[in-house]
């Protein structure tokens, strides 16, 4: 054997995998999917016939969780496609930064700073608005696939 030792960089997190495999046809409106390596919510799907050919195939319509934006994709039903895991966690909301960070508390006492306020309109004005009324402000933050952002909204009633 040999004497020399193997120095390996480790650039990976505790293991947990971004997506899991689903089989396309068991994929449901509603359900998440991975298309162009974006995270999707599905709004239609379409199932064809089994061709001349063999499989049959399962269209996608989804729209991005993050940017909105619609993409679609096209699948064979039996094989398998990547489904990314999306969680969602509230904070209370503790300060915004002018350029443009939140605070929040998590669950434990600790603080997050590391988000930036929505682009959606509606959303970012009545965050602004509820912060500056003195309103207890509780986010919900999606997350999924390395990306997170705030994506709604709840007052808990005057500080």
């Amino acid at each position: 054997m040999s004497d020399e030792e193997h120095h390996f960089e480790s650039k990976a997190d505790a293991g947990a995998s971004k997506t899991y495999p689903q089989q396309a046809g068991t994929v449901r409106k509603g359900g998440h999917i991975v298309i162009k390596n974006r995270a999707c919510k599905v709004v239609e799907v379409s199932t064809s016939k089994t061709g001349k050919h063999g499989h049959a195939k399962c269209h996608f319509v989804a729209i991005d969780i993050f940017n909105g934006k619609k993409l679609e994709d096209i699948v064979p039903s039996s094989h398998n496609c990547d489904v990314p895991h999306v969680s969602r966690t509230d904070y209370q909301l503790i300060d915004i930064s002018e350029d443009g960070f939140v605070s929040l508390l998590t669950e434990n006492g600790n603080t997050k700073d590391d988000l930036k306020l929505p682009t959606d309109d509606t959303l970012l004005t009545q965050i602004k608005d509820g912060f500056a009324e003195g309103k207890d402000l509780v986010v919900s933050v999606m997350s999924a696939m390395g990306e997170e952002q705030i994506c709604a909204l709840k007052d808990i009633g005057p500080k």
